[in-house]
């Protein structure tokens, strides 16, 4: 039902002031799609003070075109206000940022200063939070100390679903006065006192079609309770914000799971090996990258390291991802040795097996009781070397990502690290969340490596943190959500 005709047929019903005039007629005329028998709200002015109102003849009955004309103007408005508030809502993006601005709009429709909301889907599965309105983060934890039987949210969340009827949506609960109320527990009216509210409101926010998501309460300085005008019109806001909720919930637990099995199809812990130290950081994105990372122990004390890159987001490039990822370590298992073998049969494979797919990629095989490294790059962004003498690009052979060419190879270099150094292996959603062209998103790579404080060199996990926190500030850049972000931090003893 759309909001027009919500209004048409559920039009406010309290008797204005100013138009109690007992001779008006009892039926007025119909006009197309509104309910003529609900008095319209009050749109007129008091008279200035000091200066008498004109008197009207006692038999004076205000013409009925005028009466339409005064309730289409306050339809009007209602619509003008709502179609504000859902541009307003409909423009938020997370679930706490869409909570915050219910409980603004809510405040406003119903004349209240405060109040909170409450995420708590009724199956279970989360996310849940609570957030308030004028209310600091101890006075939520001391409204929760209420019981919930007693405390309006708690009986309005308690009561959904119905076993008689799952699809019944219960009545809003006002509570006008906490001191007077019947069958308020004692604690109950403990906090309303020391919070200073007299009053409540809460809200349902269910529907039938989405169910139960939560519910929102706003909190009264002075007893008092909204119209029946304010009723609809939060009712109204309240079955959209509903429906927005929901479609939030569901994108929010989608970005969950594909963390979850991104996180599944990565190693669940690094290896140890005596002569290196291992660190790793991986952000998923929400859409889900093919990014991974990979550390795998090798005959004779030797070390396997890699990174890469599938193109592509969501499930199909999780997929794609955990099949690359786990045929590169059986090739490293037998020619680890060889980077460029490695790679080679990887990028047949990929060829074979995902014709419209590429990826990029680097391998190093790591021989960490000499401290020697050979690794090959196909595609893929240059090793950061950060030690106390130095911090350098290792200079790769450029090559195109695997897929892209019918016959892949390229030559692999040598590297030997110094006590201490630690070789950061990255991909470039690293790079691209910084949202600078790439080449200043490398120079500002290299001076994050090159600020490590002295006191976290030691420390691979220490190094990535604070290149992590040096680069991208502000955490990971929103309009670039796609991108995941890799680092895979060896230090060398």
């Amino acid at each position: 039902m759309g909001v027009c005709d919500a209004l048409a047929s559920n039009a406010p019903v309290g008797k204005p002031t100013g138009m109690s005039s007992p001779h008006l007629p009892k039926h007025l005329p119909k006009v197309a799609g509104i309910d003529s028998t609900v008095p319209a709200p009050p749109h007129t002015k008091a008279p200035l003070a000091g200066v008498p109102a004109a008197a009207a003849p006692a038999d004076a009955v205000p013409a009925p075109g005028a009466l339409i004309t005064d309730r289409l103007a306050g339809w009007v408005s209602d619509l003008t206000t709502l179609h504000e508030l859902t541009e307003r809502l409909i423009r938020t993006s997370g679930l706490d940022e869409a909570l915050h601005e219910i409980l603004g709009a809510g405040a406003a429709l119903v004349g209240a200063r405060r109040g909170l909301a409450v995420l708590e889907p009724a199956d279970g599965l989360g996310p849940a939070s609570t957030v308030g309105l004028g209310l600091a983060h101890a006075d939520l934890g001391t409204i929760e100390t209420v019981p919930r039987g007693s405390g309006s949210y708690g009986r309005l969340l308690d009561g959904l679903p119905d076993p008689a009827d799952p699809t019944r949506v219960p009545e809003p609960i006002a509570i006008r006065d906490v001191r007077t109320e019947e069958g308020l527990d004692p604690r109950h009216r403990e906090v309303a006192a020391r919070l200073g509210y007299a009053a409540s409101y809460a809200l349902p926010l269910a529907t039938e079609e989405a169910g139960r998501l939560g519910a929102g309460v706003w909190l009264y300085d002075e007893p008092a309770a909204p119209t029946d005008r304010q009723r609809h019109l939060v009712g109204l806001y309240g079955r959209f914000a509903t429906e927005h909720l929901a479609r939030l919930l569901q994108v929010e637990r989608s970005r969950t799971q594909v963390s979850t099995v991104a996180e599944e199809l990565l190693p669940s812990r690094l290896p140890r090996v005596p002569g290196v130290r291992l660190a790793a950081r991986h952000h998923t994105g929400p859409r889900g990258g093919g990014d991974w990372y990979d550390a795998l122990p090798l005959p004779e004390g030797a070390l396997g390291l890699s990174v890469g890159s599938v193109s592509g987001t969501g499930p199909s490039a999780l997929a794609a991802m955990g099949r690359l990822r786990a045929s590169l370590r059986a090739y490293a298992v037998m020619e680890g040795e060889d980077p460029v073998a490695v790679l080679s049969d990887l990028e047949l494979l990929l060829r074979l097996t995902e014709p419209a797919r590429s990826a990029t990629a680097l391998f190093a095989y790591a021989e960490p009781a000499v401290r020697r490294l050979v690794l090959a790059g196909a595609g893929h962004t240059p090793p950061l070397l950060v030690g106390e003498r130095r911090t350098e690009y290792v200079e790769t052979s450029l090559s195109a990502p695997l897929g892209m060419l019918s016959c892949w190879e390229a030559p692999s270099v040598e590297l030997s690290p110094e006590p201490g150094e630690t070789v950061l292996l990255y991909t470039d959603g690293l790079l691209r969340r910084t949202g600078d062209p790439i080449d200043r998103s490398f120079a500002r790579l290299h001076a994050a490596a090159a600020s490590v404080p002295r006191t976290d060199r030691d420390d691979p996990g220490a190094v990535a943190d604070h290149v992590l926190r040096t680069l991208l500030p502000e955490g990971l850049d929103a309009s670039l959500e796609g991108e995941d972000v890799v680092i895979l931090a060896a230090r060398f003893d």
